[in-house]
């Protein structure tokens, strides 16, 4: 079983008095948080809406409505009244989700990943009317630029309107190390998190290394163990250490095995997943990529949380690159965890939509840039 990030030494590191530390001496003056962990049952929401900000696709003109107990809803627009000339929602690789989550009278807004680029999530932002402002979270679920690179940009261009002091939950030091693709001896630089960045725009950087909950209203996994045939897709290689222009991660910062290494293959111990208990339905597991396994995503949510029933699993689950087999392994696992909608997304791949649409009839639901799906009352 995979052990968690949030070890005594870990978190002795990054305690303070009020529950900051400092990390890495480059980086003396960022503050890091660590997040509530999640103690006794996760919260309960009436409601929650989850919007597809930017993905790799768009069915514009694809139905919406109600598709069982979940209202489904398109964006088909190219113009608003506020637009001088007519725009389209852009579609990258990369994913990023806009949640909305209301339990009586009160609402939580979350923004879960960056996509890619920034032009992407700043005009779907824009026309799909989601006030960065308005936010209450923001939440990285892994160190890949897919996920992050948009960030930067989101934050030079919406920085100043954010809540002070927003909490961007992360899932530890990982998250900032640099990562490189491709064969070993011909390496592609894959980026890597702007700490600096992120201090300068006053967001909270929040460890969430354990079992959190979010905003009162959401929780995450924490580290997610490895407890079914799934293994970590490995696209990426980790460095270990600072670079000379001041990104990179601390190795003191990560487990010990990791601390001497240089170059690591990626095992994203640092992935989570993002989880809503919705009243009378059961949890949505929300995983942007399932580097750790969409199955082993799911038994985390349902371990930590202490709830069995799975109302939908929705987001990458890292199946494009897999071999059929492993697919429908995949796929008679997720039918045993017996969900009642599953939503793939980014990096599922059309093998996986097609037989669980043969598999689970009825079940799986298409999903594009700008479809928003709503949960709940």
């Amino acid at each position: 079983m995979s052990k968690y990030l949030g070890s005594i030494p870990r978190r002795s590191l990054l305690a303070g008095a009020a529950g900051l530390g400092l990390v890495g001496g480059m980086f003396s003056n960022v503050r890091i948080a660590s997040a509530q962990t999640m103690a006794g049952p996760p919260p309960e929401v009436d409601r929650l809406a989850v919007r597809v900000v930017t993905d790799s696709y768009q069915h514009a003109f694809a139905a919406s409505g109600k598709f069982g107990d979940v209202t489904v809803q398109r964006f088909a627009g190219t113009a608003t009244q506020n637009l001088p000339l007519p725009r389209v929602l852009l579609s990258e690789w990369g994913l990023s989700l806009h949640l909305e989550s209301a339990r009586g009278a009160e609402t939580r807004q979350f923004l879960v990943d960056f996509g890619f680029t920034a032009p992407t999530l700043n005009n779907n932002l824009e026309m799909l009317g989601i006030d960065p402002g308005k936010l209450d979270a923001m939440l990285l679920t892994h160190g890949h630029y897919d996920h992050f690179g948009g960030m930067v940009g989101f934050l030079a261009a919406h920085g100043k309107t954010l809540k002070p002091g927003l909490p961007f939950y992360l899932g530890g030091e990982e998250c900032f190390c640099s990562r490189e693709l491709g064969p070993p001896n011909a390496p592609v630089n894959f980026g890597a998190l702007d700490r600096k960045a992120i201090s300068d725009s006053g967001v909270r950087i929040t460890f969430a290394e354990k079992p959190s909950t979010l905003a009162d209203h959401g929780f995450t996994t924490g580290s997610i163990p490895l407890v079914s045939f799934e293994k970590p897709a490995q696209p990426t290689r980790m460095k270990v250490g600072l670079q000379a222009n001041g990104v990179g991660c601390a190795p003191e910062g990560l487990p010990a095995e990791k601390r001497t290494l240089t170059l690591v293959p990626d095992d994203f111990q640092h992935e989570q997943a993002t989880c809503f208990n919705v009243k009378g339905k059961g949890l949505v597991v929300m995983t942007s990529c399932g580097h750790r396994g969409i199955v082993n995503s799911v038994r985390s949510a349902i371990k930590v949380s202490g709830i069995s029933k799975i109302h939908a699993i929705m987001g990458g689950f890292h199946l494009m690159p897999m071999p059929d087999d492993y697919v429908r392994s995949t796929v008679a696992a997720l039918k045993e965890l017996n969900p009642d909608y599953l939503i793939p997304m980014h990096c599922s791949g059309m093998t996986l939509y097609e037989i669980a649409k043969q598999e689970m009839p009825g079940r799986v639901l298409l999903s594009s840039t700008g479809t928003r799906f709503v949960f709940g009352a």
